[in-house]
């Protein structure tokens, strides 16, 4: 399963069929969609249901939980059952003095 971010301007009807178990509005324009398929079959389905085919569209997987802020109440949650926790940048070493 993956997660799938996409933004358009133009939001989907509601219960919008598709390659998805879930396409959740995270704000105005920007979806959530958490599908088994590909990215090209995500970003094919929601292209097709747009109204006009000149419409902008973008769609992302997601690789872990991102940060975010004044979306949709329950969308970080949603993000979190289902993306795993960003992994901290490996430490550096301190520097060994020249000896």
């Amino acid at each position: 399963m993956t997660v799938y971010v996409a933004w358009t301007p133009e939001p989907p009807e509601e219960n919008l069929p598709g390659p998805w178990r879930e396409l959740r509005l995270a704000a105005p324009g920007l979806l959530l969609v958490e599908s088994d398929d590909t990215l090209s079959r995500v970003f094919h389905e929601l292209k097709w249901a747009l109204s006009s085919e000149d419409a902008p569209l973008f769609v992302a997987p997601l690789e872990a939980t991102p940060k975010l802020r004044g979306l949709n109440p329950g969308t970080l949650s949603w993000l979190r059952e289902r993306t795993p926790r960003p992994e901290p940048p490996p430490r550096l070493a301190a520097p060994q003095p020249f000896r």
